[in-house]
């Protein structure tokens, strides 16, 4: 049994920075956090499917961050490497699990990157030992699908080895809040497993906040993201409705947002796109039948902003028909394929599927963005075209607000303009159908 003095010891060595880690997953939420841990001045082993990415990591290239030149500097050091190597968990007094969870065809959550590491670990698992779930899924996940597997060998949590979810938080591209001053939620399976966890993350993270239990953190982390799912259906249900009144939602938001209390502005947009917002929803919305519930408001708000490109597309049809023209055979420029502005991630960004249902009326379909070279759509594959002949396209589409983009220029040179994000109008340009 691990006394008291051996939980201590497992502590001492946090403090020291002697504990030896593991990042199982080296996406956008395991590499940052393990250059967070490695600048700490802790000896981290990246565990990598991908060999590509390990070899990457390996040679200090951040596919995460391009330009960052710390990873480098961390590997010459010696303070990150990288491998498909789970072996390496053996001699690891810290996992932390950062692997994706997406969702089925169905919607229905697929954990089976959480379940295959699992088995991983408990190959390797050792007394002593803390494992951090960060991959955010249903509440349960860490003590109905992570914890029996890990004791199936024998060690007993919270005596033997230590277990807890802690969710990421992770916003990319935003260049405010990192991985060291975003803060931290933690929940272990018990006290020790709590109190371990939080010195963990305190060595690296400036705000530790523990909560009472692992299913805690679970749902805080999915209730942040249905906040914002639920908010923005409701701003994008009020933009389509503006649309028919005559009403500009955007300068409705600008005057609401002049209220000191009690309001908080949400913007409307082509749909909801990355990891997070449009997916982990449904997590809950699957466990909840579990209990028997339905949940209507997060079931809707998905209706809601999953409908948004087939307005935008709606409004490009619009556009065209002002001038005599029809969209099947128009040469459409959709600027931006990241789901989000100054970023290279296009998981589940509307702007793909804009294109898609544009390529499914027979539009031509060219796009632009520095930060995603080439995308796949309609079966082929499509690469990022430059700017010049803008005023050749029948209509452009701005479905992400790029920070490069000369929107002035844009104006004064294409024939009609679709913006999505209000990039247009917020900075006192017109001629243009905005959202």
């Amino acid at each position: 049994m691990l006394d008291i003095k051996e939980e201590a010891i497992v502590k001492e060595k946090i403090i020291n920075k002697t504990a030896k880690i593991a990042v199982v997953g080296l996406g956008y939420v395991g590499l940052p956090l393990a250059m967070g841990f490695a600048k700490s001045g802790f000896h981290v082993d990246g565990i990598e499917d991908n060999p590509e990415r390990a070899s990457k990591v390996n040679k200090g290239i951040n596919y995460i961050l391009n330009g960052d030149t710390e990873l480098k500097e961390l590997v010459e050091k010696g303070f990150i490497k990288s491998s498909g190597d789970y072996s390496i968990l053996s001699e690891s007094d810290i996992i932390l699990i950062c692997v994706p969870t997406p969702l089925t065809k169905h919607r229905e959550p697929d954990i089976s990157y959480v379940v295959s590491v699992t088995e991983h670990v408990a190959e390797f698992l050792r007394r002593g030992q803390l494992v951090v779930l960060e991959s955010t899924t249903y509440p349960g996940t860490t003590q109905e699908v992570m914890l029996p597997r890990l004791e199936k060998g024998g060690l007993k949590v919270g005596k033997d080895f230590y277990l807890a979810f802690s969710p990421e938080r992770v916003d990319p591209g935003n260049k405010v809040y990192t991985t060291e001053n975003t803060p931290k939620i933690i929940g272990g399976v018990t006290p020790a497993c709590t109190s371990l966890t939080k010195t963990l993350y305190e060595q690296v993270i400036s705000e530790v906040h523990p909560a009472s239990s692992p299913k805690t953190a679970e749902m805080v982390k999915l209730l942040e993201n249905i906040f914002r799912s639920v908010n923005i259906a409701l701003v994008n249900e009020l933009a389509l409705l503006s649309g028919r009144m005559g009403i500009n939602i955007w300068e409705v938001i600008d005057l609401a947002s002049t209220k000191p209390y009690g309001f908080m502005p949400f913007y409307p947009g082509p749909g909801l796109g990355g990891h997070c917002i449009p997916i982990d929803p449904f997590y809950l919305t699957w466990k909840a039948r579990e209990y028997d519930f339905q949940t209507k408001f997060i079931e809707l708000a998905g209706e809601i902003n999953a409908h948004m490109p087939y307005h935008v597309v709606s409004l490009v049809i619009d556009a065209l028909a002002s001038q005599k023209k029809s969209l099947n055979g128009a040469k459409i420029l959709v600027l931006g394929a990241a789901y989000k502005k100054d970023i290279d991630d296009g998981r589940e960004s509307p702007s793909l599927k804009i294109i898609e249902i544009l390529l499914d009326k027979k539009a031509l379909i060219s796009y632009n963005d520095d930060f995603i070279p080439s995308i796949k759509a309609g079966g082929k594959i499509y690469k990022s075209v430059n700017l010049k002949g803008i005023e050749d396209y029948d209509c452009v589409v701005i479905a992400t607000d790029h920070s490069y983009y000369d929107y002035k220029n844009i104006v004064e040179k294409a024939k009609l303009i679709v913006d999505a994000r209000n990039a247009t109008g917020r900075r006192g340009l017109s001629k243009v159908f905005i959202l």
